[in-house]
């Protein structure tokens, strides 16, 4: 029994803080937006249409994509984040600019930008206009919030670009093109850039081929125990390829190890991933974010 009023006080306040602690009201929602095109909405895979119910498609075109991987991770890792798209295959994010300004132009707390897989479809690795439209996107977004966090992803090297005569990287090694890509867009990251991260989506592909995950050449058959991370066209991603895509973005925008949604991620299961391979790949993405450490962030004053 609690004779003394002060032991009496502290156990009352004790009582409190537990309350407070388990009952408190979960933190406001946190939104986000993604632009890009058939990278970022899943193309030639069953992502395309994942849990569109779990995201706001700015175009209602029914599109789940990376957006509802992110969603879905998030959530199980209990985070409340409301998650939004804007997407149109085959587009630079110049388009967005110009076109989409009136469906995309609010406040926003994150934005994810993915432009051409080529930077510029016209000049093949030319980051130029890439790299002004992604400013030009950062302006309009800061406009309504200056606060928001704007992200930029470098995808991943085409099969396609690299193993047919007609490709931009024709006959250099499949890691090139996602290199070259990388080059590029961490100029975005220099002062008056208007990013503030890059997410190494195709530096995380060649890790998972390098370490034997991934077959680095679908054109002469899928080795056995490996997996292919682009899709029937050699081009877009499989299922395991837009899985890894959204756990580097997951990692970057919440700044948590992909490895917490160890044994609670169920999205994998849903795409036909093979448990040990979902594993590896968010073993992967964390092994790159630690690899590319400090350099994918702008260091601002």
């Amino acid at each position: 029994m609690l004779r003394d009023p002060r032991h009496w006080l502290t156990a009352l306040v004790n009582a409190f803080l537990l309350v407070a602690l388990f009952a408190a009201t979960p933190a406001a929602a946190r939104s986000i937006l993604f632009v890009g095109n058939s990278f970022t909405f899943g193309a030639a895979s069953p992502v395309k249409r994942y849990h569109t119910d779990r995201v706001t498609d700015l175009n209602g075109e029914g599109i789940g994509g990376v957006p509802a991987l992110f969603a879905t991770f998030a959530g199980e890792a209990g985070l409340d984040w409301t998650v939004s798209l804007e997407t149109s295959p085959g587009k630079t994010l110049g388009f967005h600019l110009a076109e989409k300004r009136g469906v995309i132009d609010r406040a926003w707390d994150v934005v994810v930008l993915q432009g051409h897989s080529v930077l510029d479809p016209k000049l093949p690795g030319d980051g130029t206009g890439h790299l002004a439209a992604a400013r030009g996107l950062s302006d309009l977004f800061r406009a309504r919030n200056p606060q928001v966090e704007m992200l930029l992803m470098s995808t991943w090297s085409r099969a396609d670009q690299v193993y047919r005569p007609a490709g931009h990287w024709h006959g250099q090694p499949i890691a090139k093109m996602a290199e070259d890509l990388m080059a590029v867009n961490l100029l975005a990251l220099t002062p008056g850039g208007g990013i503030d991260a890059v997410l190494p989506v195709g530096t995380a592909w060649n890790r998972a081929m390098r370490d034997g995950v991934a077959d680095d050449n679908p054109y002469d058959g899928i080795a056995f125990d490996q997996v292919s991370l682009w899709g029937w066209d050699q081009y877009h991603a499989s299922a395991e390829g837009y899985y890894l895509e959204a756990l580097v973005v997951f990692a970057m925008v919440t700044k948590l190890d992909p490895r917490v949604l160890d044994g609670k991620e169920r999205a994998a299961d849903d795409l036909g991933i093979k448990p040990d391979v979902a594993k590896r790949l968010r073993e992967i993405a964390a092994t790159e974010l630690a690899f590319q450490g400090s350099r994918l962030r702008a260091v601002r004053p």
